[in-house]
Formats: C-alpha cells, sequence, structure tokens
C-alpha cells in the first residue's frame, strides 16, 4: 500500500488508494509473464497477491488523468494475462491439495486452529484459480468466495460448500478430519475442473 484513506461520500464508503504507477506497470509486465507474490498486510488475512494492483487499476474508476497516461496503463491492465490464469490454476492445483494434507496432522491433535487456517487457505486458492480461469480480478478476501461462486467454472454450491467448511470446526479431530474430508472433496472438484 502506497497510501490512501477510507472516505464516505454520500454515506457510501469508499477507498481512496494512492498507487506507484510504475509499480503497477511492473506488477502487470510480471503477471504477464505468469508471476505473482504475495505479501502480508493487515486486514488481508490470505495475503495480498500483487496482481490486485493491477486488477485495482483495471477495475477502478479514474477521477482524474490530466495527461491521459493512467488511462492508458488501465486499457491495458483490462486484458487479464493468459500466463496469469495458467499460473495462479497450477498453483491452486498442487498447493490446495498439499495444504489440506498437512492439515490432517493438526486434525489429529485437535488443533483447530491450524486446521481452520489450512482451510481459509486451500479456499483461497481454489478461490483465485475460479477466477483467474474467467479472468476475473481477486482484489481482496472480502466476498470472494460468494463472488467465485458465481462465476461459471464454480462447481455445484460452491459458495455454500466452502464458507460450511470454516463454520463450526470445534476441536474434536473427527470433526475436524470430516471438514478435511469435506473440503478435500471440494478441492478434488474444483481441480478436476479447471484441468479441463
Amino acid at each position: 500500500m502506497d497510501g490512501g484513506a477510507w472516505l464516505g461520500v454520500d454515506g457510501h464508503r469508499m477507498d481512496w488508494i494512492y498507487r506507484d504507477l510504475d509499480r503497477v506497470r511492473r506488477v502487470r509486465e510480471e503477471c504477464a509473464e505468469g508471476r505473482f507474490e504475495i505479501g502480508i498486510q493487515p486486514g488481508h488475512p490470505l495475503g495480498v497477491y500483487s496482481p490486485s494492483y493491477v486488477g485495482e487499476l483495471a477495475l477502478g474508476r479514474v477521477l482524474a488523468d490530466p495527461t491521459g497516461e493512467l488511462r492508458e496503463v488501465q486499457e491495458e491492465a483490462r486484458v487479464y494475462p493468459d500466463a496469469l490464469r495458467k499460473a495462479l490454476v497450477e498453483n491452486a492445483r498442487w498447493e490446495a491439495p498439499f495444504i489440506l494434507a498437512c492439515a490432517r496432522k493438526g486434525a489429529v491433535r485437535g488443533d483447530a486452529f491450524y486446521v481452520a487456517g489450512c482451510l481459509f487457505r486451500a479456499v483461497g486458492l481454489l478461490v483465485q484459480a475460479l477466477h483467474a480461469r474467467e479472468g476475473g480480478w481477486v482484489l481482496n478476501e472480502k466476498g470472494a468466495v460468494r463472488e467465485a461462486g458465481e462465476l461459471p467454472s464454480a462447481p455445484t454450491d460452491f459458495a455454500a460448500r466452502a464458507q460450511a467448511l470454516l463454520s463450526a470446526l470445534g476441536t474434536d479431530p473427527a470433526a475436524l478430519a470430516a471438514a478435511l474430508d469435506a473440503a478435500d472433496a471440494l478441492t478434488a472438484e474444483v481441480c478436476g475442473a479447471l484441468g479441463r
């Protein structure tokens, strides 16, 4: 984050975000090459995926652009890179099953904290991949599961199933294992669809 503020305009909340345009260009080039990074930032438990910088520009509303430079870069940003699509899909296809396999160790110990973190990460990976498959930018986690569930490539009831995974885990090893079984099934379904 380069700067910004939360504003209230006519009763509506609005994010006012400052970005370094040279950095946005650099990230766009990385996305075009299928490269992305995930950074830690307060308020973003999944992390901030670097493509969100490009997505903000692609989806944002330009209020002032005296030189026309911003609108030019925005037009370029509106084209979702095929290499990024492939990279995010492939990342989810290996990492989501891997993190769920790791979670099994915590489930045996009744470690709901670790299992919940792994489930959250796995669902986040699936959300990123489903959006990428459709050429859609994910700006942050807020509402992303619901939005992913509305995509044509999402499995039936994706959002409800993903939310159910995290809704009431408890600490019982059998309940945690059952949640992971459901997560494995959802992940297999999404990854199978992504592979087509």
